[in-house]
């Protein structure tokens, strides 16, 4: 049965239950499939140098895993959105989790480090789980309480991240980089199984066609709410991209952590991030997205500061860099679920286009940033270039949000359509 709701298409009725495809997706669910995204690109990040070695490549080589794989993402979000519109979402998750089991296999047993990067490109076609958990949502419940839900997607799915490169680099110790794989594999399996078994049609508005929902972008792109809200994910996301791209090497070659260490200060981040979803799953819809986006974008300029202030104050330690790392987790666990909840929600029936689109330029924005601080790193650096590049976008997703906020007011007072 469906029910229609103010400001959108109808939507499924009836309460979640567990292991039921014939009701919408478990939350539990969600955030297994939200955490998929997070694990491909964490729990290997430890082994990087390591693997540089292991494939005879040059660091910027082997980085590629990351910031390329984010490039691939971007782009295949633009095409995982309408063909969910299309074709649904359930179904789009399930062939995609099969495409990152066959490529996850690749990785591990890959002999070069071509291969090897090929099997990265075809594992980012798992951004499905981004994507799709954020549109299914969307499908389920309105705008405030899309953020309230996110967020709380978001703070299990939160525990990934946290654990993932900490396990990773006792792996790495133990097995070789190898074995992040493996645990790759396993999840996309349970994954699969639990997509298949719990996780019901959302979308009960299909388009008519595949061109239709892409021809739905212009629209999505003149939005200025779209906009505002896009950047303020890009923007928060670019701080979190940025360490992605330089955390493990300013870890292990400029402050001389082993992997296993490394993996153990990336809690830091994790912590704070699932924090900051935490406060967004619990205030988000009494305090309004709009305010609580500006609010986290405030959090993490203050981290990034103060790691600043630490090492020009000559406290050369792994806890100056990490240490205030996690003030941009919290800012991140603030501002993206209000950001990913408003990205979804300026034209509700395009929710799956919007979800890729947005995601596409987050993600895109993101791998720039990550080459970027890859590429200015140096042994005679110092942490500099990539705290640089961290406060620069912070500040400007302050600028993003009050932006979004401008543009909030003259829908209220004007009744204008942006």
């Amino acid at each position: 049965m469906l029910v229609e709701h103010s400001g959108g298409p109808a939507r499924p009725e009836g309460r979640s239950r567990f292991l039921d495809r014939n009701t919408p997706p478990h939350i539990f669910t969600l955030v297994v499939l939200s955490g998929i995204g997070a694990l491909s690109l964490n729990i290997f990040l430890p082994s990087l140098p390591g693997m540089a070695s292991y494939f005879a490549a040059d660091y910027a080589v082997v980085q590629l895993a990351v910031s390329a794989y984010l490039g691939a993402t971007a782009v295949l979000q633009l095409v995982i959105g309408p063909l969910s519109d299309r074709y649904g979402r359930r179904n789009i998750m399930i062939g995609c989790l099969l495409v990152f089991i066959l490529a996850t296999l690749i990785c591990l047993l890959a002999p070069t480090i071509e291969i090897f990067l090929a099997g990265r490109m075809l594992q980012s076609v798992v951004s499905a789980g981004f994507v799709l958990t954020r549109a299914a949502v969307r499908d389920m419940v309105a705008d405030d309480e899309a953020a309230s839900m996110i967020g709380y997607v978001t703070m299990g799915m939160a525990l990934v991240p946290m654990v993932s490169p900490a396990l990773g680099g006792f792996l790495d110790q133990i097995f070789g980089w190898q074995s992040s794989f493996v645990v790759m594999l396993i999840y996309g399996v349970v994954a699969v199984l639990l997509t298949f078994a719990d996780m019901g049609e959302t979308n009960t508005q299909r388009s008519s066609s595949f061109l239709e929902q892409f021809n739905a972008y212009p629209e999505l792109a003149t939005s200025r709410r779209f906009w505002g809200y896009t950047l303020s994910a890009a923007l928060a996301s670019g701080a979190f991209f940025a360490f992605l791209g330089g955390g493990p090497y300013v870890g292990t070659v400029i402050l001389g952590m082993s992997p296993s260490e490394l993996g153990f200060y990336f809690f830091f981040i994790a912590i704070g991030y699932m924090l900051g979803n935490f406060a967004s799953g619990r205030y988000a819809k009494s305090v309004g997205i709009n305010r609580m986006m500006l609010l986290g974008q405030v959090w993490a300029v203050g981290g990034v500061v103060l790691s600043l202030g630490l090492f020009l104050a000559g406290f050369h330690h792994p806890l100056s860099f990490f240490g205030p790392i996690f003030f941009i987790g919290v800012g991140n666990g603030l501002t993206l679920p209000s950001a990913n909840a408003g990205i979804v929600s300026v034209r509700p029936q395009l929710a799956g286009s919007a979800s890729g689109f947005g995601g596409a330029t987050l993600i895109g924005g993101g791998a720039a940033v990550s080459v970027l601080a890859g590429v200015l790193l140096g042994p005679d650096t110092g942490p500099y270039p990539v705290l640089l590049l961290m406060l620069v976008t912070s500040v400007a997703g302050i600028f993003a949000s009050a932006y979004v906020i401008h543009v909030a007011n003259l829908v209220r007072i004007e009744g204008e359509q942006v």
